[in-house]
């Protein structure tokens, strides 16, 4: 009788986490095409679904930071783009959005702090660390004139 038990509990555990997972990548992959119909507020529904099932899925994360971006929400943007650095601290397209917003606020610093971590992990879109770096050293004499 307990091995039974014990074989049914194991056995609801595999169903659920199974489910699970399907669900999240199901409620993903749903906001991943609302987001490249750019319908965003639907899109943005079904990745905050997808963090239900998946607390720790840095992509659904990473795409609410673009839907504030477009939407002009810097603060929820940010605090986005910090979940997707706490999880997934390699995140090169993470890393340059937050070098972005950190150049529109004039943290220079930060902006050179979070170049060499990008510059470490870049295996996409390394040409637009140097861009920025470009940008950088085109403000910071500006700055220092004035």
């Amino acid at each position: 009788m307990k091995n039974i038990l014990k074989s049914s509990f194991f056995l609801y555990l595999l169903i659920n986490i199974f489910n699970t997972s399907i669900s999240n990548e199901i409620f993903f992959n749903k906001g991943l095409d609302l987001f490249n119909d750019e319908k965003y507020d639907d899109a943005r529904f079904m990745f905050e679904k997808s963090i239900v099932f998946n607390p720790k899925d840095s992509s659904s994360y990473l795409y609410l930071a673009k839907i504030y971006n477009i939407e002009s929400d810097q603060k929820k943007e940010e605090k986005n783009l910090e979940t997707v650095l706490l999880i997934e601290p390699d995140n090169e397209e993470a890393i340059l959005m937050t070098m972005k917003i950190a150049l529109e606020k004039s943290n220079y610093s930060k902006v050179k702090e979070l170049s060499k971590t990008f510059s470490k992990v870049c295996k996409k879109l390394c040409d637009e660390n140097k861009d920025i770096l470009e940008t950088l050293d085109n403000i910071e004499p500006k700055n220092n004139e004035s």
